[in-house]
């Protein structure tokens, strides 16, 4: 997509993409010639226990842009794409261009389409849908809910399962019935700069793996364990890709190489997923090739 490089300065500009397909440095590059704040969409990156292993922006990159919602929620803190939503929405209330990026779908589509208002779940029922996910209950959750919802979400990701299983036993509606009711956009797509980097199978996986070396290099298995006391992988937090392998081999379970592999191939299956969902949802986007990305950043 060449109209990248006659991007309209003072636009809010969008970029997603998988894990490790080059949204920070495309955001910095941005930054850098038209100005612009850099806001986080990842779900995994909002919270402080993980810097590594989230692949959040280095305190160098950070300090080449202002950032928001990196790194700003305590880990036992549950963080629900309505808290991002309200989030950005005050800073979109105020004067600064944002170039929102990462790699978490369900936040754009928020953004940019609405977001159903659903009450909060009661924590008793939390703690039940934990305990039927920590049991490996996912068939018994998807059985138990609406068809049409079933028909909507992503079937093969246990959180999703789960919040759709929560929202009907909490509610006695499905979750497409209150999504039936979302309010109007709070960014409309037309109204921003939308860029979706395309990230072939073959170009990813090499780039996956050597930033997960790279992230073993300076220091993942320290930030695994200063995450071992009080680890619960009940916690949304705990879901960072590398930290239950990488605490596996700080408890004696795994050799550090297996953990290693374990987290290359989990990164592999979650950016496949990811490529699924932005194929499927982002119809609307501009897509930027491995090769427009690179001639954008050495233009």
């Amino acid at each position: 997509m060449t109209g990248t490089k006659r991007l309209a300065a003072g636009q809010h500009v969008l970029i997603a993409g998988p894990t490790a397909s080059g949204k920070t440095a495309l955001a910095l590059e941005i930054a850098a010639r038209q100005g612009g704040t850099v806001v986080n969409a990842d779900a995994l990156q909002v919270y402080a226990n993980w810097r590594l292993l989230s692949a959040r922006p280095s305190a160098e990159e950070e300090a080449r842009a202002p950032h928001r919602l990196f790194g700003h929620v305590p880990r036992n803190v549950a963080y629900s794409v309505g808290d991002w939503l309200r989030e950005v929405s005050e800073l979109l209330d105020g004067p600064e261009r944002l170039i929102i990026i990462g790699g978490t779908g369900l936040y754009f589509s928020a953004l940019t389409e609405g977001l159903a208002e659903i009450p909060p779940v009661p924590d008793p029922v939390r703690e039940e849908g934990n305990a039927l996910r920590e049991a490996g209950a996912l068939a018994q959750m998807i059985a138990a809910l609406d068809p049409e919802t079933a028909g909507r979400i992503d079937l093969a990701n246990p959180a999703r399962v789960q919040r759709a299983w929560e929202v009907l036993r909490a509610t006695g509606r499905g979750l497409a019935a209150w999504q039936a009711e979302t309010p109007p956009p709070r960014l409309p797509l037309a109204d921003t700069q939308p860029l979706l980097l395309e990230a072939p199978k073959d170009w990813l996986t090499p780039r996956i793996e050597r930033r997960f070396d790279q992230m073993l290099a300076e220091g993942a298995l320290e930030e695994a364990r200063a995450n071992l006391d009080g680890w619960d992988p009940a916690l949304p937090s705990s879901r960072a890709i590398g930290g239950p392998e990488l605490i596996a081999h700080l408890h004696g379970e795994i050799s550090l190489t297996e953990a290693r592999d374990r987290a290359v191939i989990a990164t592999r299956q979650y950016a496949k997923r990811q490529r699924s969902w932005f194929r499927a949802r982002m119809q609307g986007w501009n897509r930027l090739t491995p090769g427009e990305l690179l001639q954008f950043s050495s233009g």
